[in-house]
């Protein structure tokens, strides 16, 4: 049986750009598990999980993972790594899509993966989406926040 830290490398080399394998990586995950991007606030369940995946390779068809650390507690395990790649699809966003720029992006993330009976059952997804943004070239509109909050502490 391979233990947590083996399983999550697994699931890591399965959504490499150049061996991405939705549907191997959703099944190393419990039939209710979940995928949660926090800064996005986004929850993937299902089959929801390998479009995800195909979704951010549309976007970053070189897209990789570097693995910086693992730090594994019974049934929990820590990584430290970087999501790298090339900006070359359409990035969406709530406001519309961000048109593919060329730029590399370099994100800092930590990931915290969550085991039940030898399966995922939680995938919690902490990357520093206010880096990636900046890296694209959207850096937040301040200038409008403030605007608007003044405009509603006024109402």
């Amino acid at each position: 049986m391979k233990s947590n830290e083996e399983i999550i490398r697994e699931a890591y080399r399965l959504v490499e750009a150049d061996s991405l394998d939705g549907l191997g990586f959703r099944a190393l995950f419990t039939e209710d598990g979940t995928f949660n991007d926090i800064p996005n606030s986004l929850t993937f369940r299902g089959d929801e999980i390998p479009a995800a995946l195909a979704g951010l390779v549309s976007v970053f068809p070189d897209i990789h993972r570097e693995l910086l650390a693992f730090h594994v507690v019974g049934d929990v395990v820590a990584v430290e790594l970087r999501i790298q790649g090339t900006h070359l699809g359409e990035f969406p966003t709530p406001a519309g899509a961000i048109p593919p720029t060329g730029r590399r992006i370099d994100v800092p993330t930590a990931d915290f993966w969550y085991f039940r009976d030898g399966k995922i059952e939680t995938f919690n997804c902490y990357n520093s989406a206010n880096i990636w943004f900046s890296q694209l070239g959207a850096d937040p509109d301040f200038a409008t926040a403030i605007e608007a909050t003044k405009n509603t502490a006024n109402a």
